[in-house]
């Protein structure tokens, strides 16, 4: 079974926006690349598929956009042909590599994780948080921002219930971030 990994920016006071942390630099996009390469695909609601899609779909004329620094072109490369799957009741039809995920949610995942493969990403704020619920989620990866937000969605707010984590790997960053990667205490995945 492949494992789903759940991959986040969040600040110290636990705020997950995708703005409030600290800009992207060239060793935080290696680390999102290494993370979007560990996965066969990503997993994502409607409002984080469609905010990845505006910002890291190659255009059609082949070229990557003037803004894009030449250290995020891996990135987007990578996002771009990965396989996506959006879970959305209000979408009529996703492209960009992706298919709509309908019904039964922990059925429909559970499907997902039951295909051969290294694993699935998935990334954003209120599905992650209906899948930590159900407990299907294998991984958590938190670039932890040197940074207090003060304001904004926080990291699985409205959890049902407690999770038990234990610390799996850490990584710090110059810029004073530090990816920390969890497993659920009980999992049993090594």
């Amino acid at each position: 079974m492949r494992p789903l990994r759940y991959s986040i920016n969040v600040t110290l006071d636990g705020c997950c926006h995708h703005e409030a942390g600290l800009p992207p630099d060239e060793e935080s996009m290696r680390y999102w690349t290494a993370e979007m390469e560990r996965a066969d695909a990503l997993l994502f609601g409607r409002v984080t598929y469609e905010m990845m899609e505006s910002a890291w779909r190659q255009p059609a004329t082949g070229t990557w956009p003037d803004w894009m620094d030449e250290w995020e072109i891996p990135f987007a490369e990578t996002i771009d042909r990965a396989k996506k799957y959006v879970v959305s009741s209000t979408l009529s039809g996703v492209d960009w590599n992706a298919e709509l995920v309908r019904g039964d949610l922990g059925q429909a995942v559970q499907r997902l994780k039951q295909e051969p493969g290294e694993g699935l990403f998935v990334g954003g704020v209120t599905l992650p948080l209906a899948l930590a619920d159900l407990g299907l989620i294998d991984e958590y990866a938190f670039l932890v921002q040197p940074v207090l937000a003060g304001h904004g969605p926080t990291l699985l707010a409205g959890l049902r219930e407690r999770i038990q984590l234990e610390l799996v790997d850490r990584h710090e960053f110059r810029s004073g971030a530090v990816a920390l990667r969890y497993r659920p205490a009980s999992n049993g995945l090594t």
